[in-house]
């Protein structure tokens, strides 16, 4: 039988944050390489991530062509199905499309409201859910079982490495993305004031962040990935021992670059590079 996937984004995640955290649960994949992001915002990059790519190397003196298809070939690996090659993607380009198509049971868990269960994103799940609170991985894996009659593919969204990096009790500024700012609109609302995920006033019409609270922000997102860590203790536990894991962000996330803060509108490389590491299970 084909092997159990589970398709972790961390969102938000920049490279460095995964890289300085203390992470004994991730680190028993593999050690995470520094890739690139298809996008610097949550909806595009997750959109290609379910056509079947991942965060790429950015190899020089090669065709896009021949990144492309290393891509698509490299599932026949991963989960021990030796026709999953680019053929079998086409022409609907869609990863949960071509595994349902093989018997397995697709489902997501999304913590983003830009990929709520409205979205084109959800197609082709038996089960997509927008989870109810923001930092809820813990009630994702609690959600998580597998059966012997079917492999499962969970694709996961994780909140926790996203700003404001579940922090609380300090003055920090609303800051609305893609769907947030949507919503302001379609509701005649006035968002002056508030962060749209780039540059901007922050904090009570205070001004751009300081380099402290700058530094606070990247030192938190750290530690939101050691937390990510331990329950993800509790999902290696549940997992078959044929359980196969891709984990990785979807961008990056700018603390002070630049000028920049956060990610979406911004050119800068730290809103690209990302953390990339899959391994079947440890025994």
């Amino acid at each position: 039988m084909a092997r159990n996937l589970i398709f972790m984004v961390l969102d938000s995640c920049r490279y460095d944050s995964f890289a300085q955290a203390r992470k004994l649960q991730f680190d028993r994949i593999g050690v995470a390489e520094r890739r690139w992001s298809y996008a610097s915002w949550t909806a595009p990059s997750h959109y290609s991530y379910l056509m079947g790519l991942v965060p790429h190397r950015s190899p020089q003196g090669v065709f896009a062509s021949e990144v492309y298809k290393q891509d698509f070939t490299a599932w026949i690996d991963r989960l021990d199905i030796p026709d999953l090659g680019f053929k079998s993607f086409i022409p609907q380009l869609s990863l949960p499309k071509l595994l349902k198509d093989r018997g397995y049971r697709c489902i997501g868990r999304v913590s983003m409201p830009v990929l709520n269960g409205f979205t084109l994103v959800s197609a082709f799940f038996d089960d997509y859910k927008l989870m109810p609170n923001h930092n809820d991985f813990s009630g994702m894996v609690d959600e998580i079982e597998f059966t012997p009659e079917r492999p499962t593919f969970y694709f996961l969204n994780i909140g926790e490495t996203h700003y404001p990096y579940m922090m609380k009790g300090l003055d920090l500024p609303y800051i609305s993305g893609v769907h947030g700012a949507a919503k302001a609109l379609a509701a005649g609302e006035d968002s002056g004031g508030r962060i749209a995920n780039g540059n901007g006033n922050g904090g009570n019409g205070t001004g751009f962040f300081d380099a402290e609270k700058l530094q606070l922000l990247h030192a938190q997102q750290i530690r939101c990935v050691e937390y990510v860590d331990q329950v993800f203790a509790r999902l290696l536990e549940k997992a078959p021992s044929d359980t196969y894991f891709m984990i990785m962000a979807d961008h990056g996330e700018a603390f002070g670059e630049g000028g920049y803060f956060g990610h979406g509108p911004v050119m800068h490389e730290a809103a690209f590079a990302v953390p990339f590491l899959e391994g079947i299970r440890p025994s």
